[in-house]
Order: structure tokens, then C-alpha cells, then sequence
């Protein structure tokens, strides 16, 4: 098994954020990390509206890495929240804020709260390809075939 990628994180506003905690796994064996909202306030999705969240954090991924922002299972059962582009993803040459897309797909408004677990953050090893122009492509058993064709 290959060792673990280090990626780095930096509080930016450590005086402020300090009580929001910082992207962490809940369970041994978790596959993403809670991602936790830095709102200065408590901030109130009505239904059908978008918000971006701040994180209070910015990270440093090693070359190769992407961190995929996923929804938390329990917010979209339950409240019906999701992200906007999801998976959004964090490529390794950004800087700047985490910043999470929430939209609110349920009937109800919902409030987010400072330090609330709002999205999970998946990092996984990703490769650039080389792109190579053909003038014909392969045939396959399901070539152009797609959106059901295989039934519903």
C-alpha cells in the first residue's frame, strides 16, 4: 500500500476561525473528511437558493491530488441539501479559500450554523492525459449507446 499524501492546510483568520475545526475523517476507515462552515453568523438556505460557505481554511495539495467536495448524506436525506456542482473539485495549484457551493433542494428553509459539518472532502491521486486527435475511434459492443440504451 503507498503511503499517504501530506496535504498541507493554513487557517486564514486563525484568530477568528479558531473554533471551527479543521477538515478531519469521524471514523477510521471514512473515506472523506468533514468539512466544517466558518459563517460568522448563522446563515439561512431558503428552499431553491444557493450559498457559498466559507471554510476559514486554503490547503496545499501535492502535484498529482484533487480534492473532490462531496455532500453529506445525512444533510441531503434529511433537509434536502446538496452542492451545486457536485463533486466540485479543488485542484492542486489553488490557493485560495475552500469555499462550499450548498443549494437547497428541500421544501423547508435550513440555517447553517458556525462549526457545522456542511460537506465532505474525498482527496484522490489524479493523472493528465495527453489528448491525441484521431481520425476514427474503435468499435466497441455499446460504441455510441448511452442514456439507458442497456434499458432502465
Amino acid at each position: 500500500m503507498d503511503s499517504a499524501p501530506t496535504i498541507r492546510l493554513c487557517r486564514l483568520r486563525p484568530d477568528q476561525d479558531a473554533d471551527v475545526p479543521l477538515p478531519r475523517y469521524m471514523t477510521p476507515l471514512a473515506a472523506g473528511m468533514d468539512v466544517c462552515a466558518a459563517v460568522a453568523q448563522a446563515v439561512t438556505i431558503e428552499p431553491g437558493a444557493i450559498v457559498l460557505v466559507p471554510t476559514g481554511f486554503a490547503m496545499a495539495l501535492p502535484p498529482g491530488y484533487e480534492a473532490q467536495i462531496r455532500p453529506r448524506s445525512g444533510l441531503a436525506a434529511h433537509h434536502g441539501i446538496g452542492l451545486i456542482n457536485s463533486p466540485g473539485t479543488i485542484d492542486a495549484d489553488y490557493r485560495g479559500e475552500v469555499q462550499i457551493p450548498l443549494i437547497n433542494l428541500g421544501k423547508t428553509p435550513f440555517t447553517v450554523r458556525r462549526g457545522e459539518r456542511i460537506a465532505q472532502m474525498v482527496i484522490n491521486r489524479v493523472y493528465q492525459v495527453q489528448v491525441q486527435l484521431a481520425a476514427r475511434l474503435d468499435d466497441t459492443s455499446r460504441s455510441s449507446g448511452g442514456f439507458g440504451h442497456t434499458g432502465v
